[in-house]
């Protein structure tokens, strides 16, 4: 594969996360159902891909690696339906804008638990991402439900933090496809508990979506990413994937209408240049 078909497959994968959103805001089915959905479909995906490549997802894997994959599942499933619950109230721009604060929750957890200290960049990352979200809030007011959506997109990016430090500082021996599939896994048998009763009831174009969820934009957009990160630097896809809530607001913009004001795209473009700031801090390439 050459490196301008990675750089492709890399957009490409950036593209179908930002789409995610988009099904948040097309479909009926509670948040929770839809993270059911996503991660059971993206098990079935996933499973294809690894026996496909003539290799199981469990092949090769110790018992505390595993533990180490289900328990970031477990907080994974915690983000994923935050985050469409923020689509829910706020809409794909908050949503996706509150998630990109994520990078200060990095900073702010790597400082309070791994004392590392904050550099010049992190404290500007910080200003950043807090004058954007200033920008965006709609009303500063918690009854206002696009207010309680950017919250709910908050309170995502900083789940998903724990998640990025998690598997920072505890490496294991998991394949990128093996990790995802575990993780998705966890989440599905969590979360399917609260939702088998709706999943019941779901007409077929909910689940057709939730197939597309699951198969295309998550575990093809995985294993895209997985391959092209195999010709890639590190930092230069860290960098793509910065463009994901920039993708999501155009997608929304096309094909709903969904237009963002001038005071959404002035602070989206601080967090999102933000996340960009943060992303080309020094590190390990893989």
């Amino acid at each position: 594969m050459s490196r301008s078909s990675a750089l492709f497959k890399l957009h490409f994968a950036a593209v179908l996360f930002g789409s995610t959103a988009l099904f948040g805001h097309a479909m009926r089915a509670s948040p929770t159902m839809i993270v059911l959905g996503r991660t059971a479909f993206a098990v079935l995906a996933l499973g294809l891909f690894a026996l496909h490549g003539r290799r199981a997802p469990w092949h090769g894997l110790a018992a505390r690696d595993i533990a180490r994959l289900i328990a970031a599942g477990l907080v994974l499933a915690l983000h994923w339906v935050t985050f469409f619950m923020a689509v829910r109230s706020g809409g794909v721009a908050l949503a996706t804008l509150g998630f990109a604060s994520f990078p200060v929750f990095v900073a702010l957890l790597e400082l309070a638990i791994l004392g590392e200290r904050l550099r010049s960049r992190d404290v500007a990352v910080l200003l950043l991402v807090l004058a954007g979200l200033f920008l965006i809030t709609p009303a500063f007011d918690l009854r206002n439900a696009s207010t309680e959506g950017l919250l709910w997109g908050i309170l995502s990016g900083a789940i998903y933090a724990c998640i990025a430090v998690f598997n920072r500082y505890l490496s294991n021996a998991a394949s990128g496809t093996q990790s995802c599939w575990w993780q998705c896994l966890a989440a599905a048998c969590l979360l399917a508990p609260f939702g088998w009763r709706e999943a019941a009831a779901l007409p077929a174009s909910e689940w057709l979506l939730l197939a597309c969820l699951g198969a295309v934009c998550t575990a093809l957009a995985y294993t895209m990413l997985i391959h092209a990160l195999e010709k890639v630097k590190a930092q230069t896809a860290a960098i793509v994937i910065c463009m994901e809530p920039v993708y999501a607001i155009a997608l929304a913009w096309l094909l709903f209408g969904a237009a963002p004001g001038g005071t959404v795209l002035l602070g989206g473009a601080l967090v999102v240049g933000a996340v960009l700031l943060s992303s080309l801090q020094p590190k390990k390439l893989v």
